[in-house]
């Protein structure tokens, strides 16, 4: 018996439903037993690739997020998905403080709170297209600050 569970789902790119997001990705990544602080980091990370859709790949405009989030045991992988503008250069908007909307108190820490609450992060960009945001987490697997 295969132990893969997946779900996509679709919502429009406002801001109301970044909390829709959170609460079905911790909801759906119950069956790996995480730990309070783990619900919070996925949920975290799943706020700030969304927000980033709304607000960077969209710009304000009516659009789509597709949200897939895979488990397979403990593994959980998330994929965060936007048919926006794209971001030109995805090395320079993964830099920490880096922000293309200064005015509006963007801090430009999203992608770093995403790699810093999730064990891997990739994202793919391109301008007009737009952008794929991929999370990995394992559940209960204990992280040494120290190494």
């Amino acid at each position: 018996m295969n132990n893969t569970n997946e779900m996509t789902v679709e919502f429009k790119s406002i801001a109301m439903n970044e909390a829709f997001a959170r609460m079905v990705v911790a909801a759906f990544i119950a069956s790996t037993n995480p730990t309070l602080e783990e619900v919070s980091d996925v949920k975290t990370a799943v706020s700030e690739a969304v927000t980033n859709s709304i607000i960077h790949g969209y710009e304000g405009k009516d659009g789509y997020i597709t949200l897939l989030s895979r488990v397979c045991g403990r593994s959980v992988y998330i994929e965060i998905r936007d048919d926006g503008c794209g971001i030109p250069d995805v090395k320079q908007a993964m830099e920490p403080m880096y922000t293309t909307r200064p005015k509006e108190d963007r801090s430009g820490m999203g992608f770093s709170f995403m790699e810093a609450f999730m064990d891997k992060l990739e994202v793919e960009s391109t301008v007009g297209i737009g952008t794929v945001v991929k999370m990995w987490k394992e559940i209960g697997v204990v992280k040494h600050h120290f190494e």
